[in-house]
């Protein structure tokens, strides 16, 4: 029998450890091509297109600001409610979205996953990624309002912390991503779970200081909301631009941890479902 060679070999993953970098990258057209299709597919059909991307966190804010801002009266230590909203809201948007959409992966994906080959785990980094150009529309959004308020002589203070951000934008994408794959790998047997996600985000947001600052909070609740992994993230994100609120090492490096270990955990578990999930879907 004569020697036959081959130019790719599939095989099973060897480690649930294992990220198959190497392949990813031998895919990243296809990764771009997925990035697009999220990016564009969202608002493809609707009369506003892209402008939903600064609509709907400027209507999401602007809620914010009369009814919390106004109505209630809550604290936004001394900063425009309106600017104070839009910081939490752009921060806590890039997370939320990444963990709601990467948290059906294989539900939404399962008639592509059972014709084609390709490395599983392009399909939620490209949502990491296509969520990423979302949230530079809403930077520069909440900058053009950072922009106006200074020019009217609001005091913002700016810091060096700013140097951060690339940090806390990939501690919430990654943060998302593990926690999307480890329900994703989930949701093959228990369908409940991506209604319980839904929920359970929107619930999880009063739980972290978007709409009150960790400072308001009266003293024996703040380590409950320090539990939060988010925490950290968003106090750091409105006190780099703002200069109001909490800066803590330890609280960022507490989210930081929990971060590697989610991921870790949402690796094993998604690469270990990706071996049998067409059974179970």
């Amino acid at each position: 029998m004569s020697d036959q060679r081959y130019a790719n070999s599939i095989t099973p993953t060897g480690s649930l450890f294992d990220l198959r970098l190497k392949e990813i990258w031998q895919y990243r057209d296809l990764l771009l091509l997925f990035v697009r299709r999220d990016f564009v597919s969202r608002y493809k059909q609707t009369i506003l297109g892209p402008l939903w991307f600064f609509i709907q966190p400027l209507f999401q804010t602007a809620v914010m600001a009369i009814v919390f801002g106004g109505m209630a009266g809550l604290s936004t230590d001394g900063v425009p409610p309106l600017l104070f909203y839009m910081a939490g809201v752009t921060a806590w948007n890039y997370f939320a979205g990444c963990l709601r959409a990467t948290s059906n992966t294989f539900t939404a994906n399962a008639s592509l996953f059972g014709k084609v080959y390709y490395p599983r785990a392009v399909t939620p980094l490209s949502i990491v990624i296509s969520n990423l150009i979302q949230f530079g529309i809403g930077l520069l959004l909440f900058l053009l309002f950072y922009g106006y308020f200074a020019l009217q002589g609001y005091a913002l203070h700016p810091n060096r912390t700013l140097l951060l951000l690339p940090l806390l934008l990939l501690i919430m994408g990654v943060m998302g991503l593990g926690l999307g794959m480890l329900v994703s790998a989930m949701t093959t047997r228990y369908r409940d779970l991506q209604y319980l996600v839904e929920f359970g985000v929107q619930l999880l947001m009063y739980a972290t200081p978007v709409i009150l600052p960790l400072s308001a909070i009266p003293a024996r609740y703040q380590p409950l909301m320090a539990a939060n992994p988010m925490t950290g993230v968003i106090e750091t994100f409105k006190y780099s631009f703002l200069g109001i609120g909490v800066f803590s090492w330890e609280l960022l490096g507490f989210s930081t941890a929990f971060t590697v270990l989610i991921f870790i955990l949402g690796l094993m578990v998604f690469n270990r479902t990706e071996k049998n999930f067409m059974d179970t879907v």
